[in-house]
């Protein structure tokens, strides 16, 4: 199976960041019609209000995981966006649950489609959810760890991405 930098074990995930911002923003545009930008300015989502995190998982011969989390405010207007709802419309934390799986899943279902591209095969795990006021997610192993952030108006999307080529 080919290896995107087999030369150096750091671009791996240079590159798979700049994919993820990729599909990001191709996801975002397309699914809700929201112009996000990349914003390494900014160092966090909002404190003090409750998030809630998608993640999916990718192995293959990069494997990893990308987690999507944002506040639950803006969770419920990316909710309505995608079901076509107004946000009162928007019932309970299930429904979000369910369209933030499906962001995460969409994002790294891009990043996939854009590896088969360069002859690379993953295959995703089922979307999972985190909820909470305080959380941080910590790198395991030998996996590398990068943290983007986007900005869409006044609202705030960090992406935490974990990968290590698989030998």
């Amino acid at each position: 199976m080919p290896r995107l930098h087999a030369d150096d074990r750091d671009v791996i995930i240079d590159d798979v960041e700049k994919l993820i911002s990729t599909a990001m923003k191709e996801v975002f545009l397309k699914a809700l019609s929201f112009d996000i930008q990349q914003d390494q300015s900014l160092d966090t989502v909002a404190e003090g209000e409750p998030h809630v995190a998608g993640s999916v998982g990718f192995v293959g011969g990069i494997s990893g995981i990308v987690y999507i989390y944002t506040t639950c405010r803006f969770a419920r207007a990316m909710t309505g966006k995608m079901l076509g709802l107004a946000e009162a419309e928007v019932e309970g934390d299930e429904m979000i649950n369910d369209a933030m799986g499906e962001m995460a899943n969409m994002v790294v279902g891009v990043m996939k489609s854009k590896l088969a591209d360069q002859g690379l095969q993953v295959s995703l795990t089922i979307p999972s959810i985190v909820r909470g006021n305080h959380f941080t997610i910590e790198q395991s192993g030998s996996a590398h760890r990068r943290v983007l952030i986007f900005k869409c108006d006044e609202h705030r999307l960090l992406v935490e991405v974990m990968a290590k080529e698989q030998n």
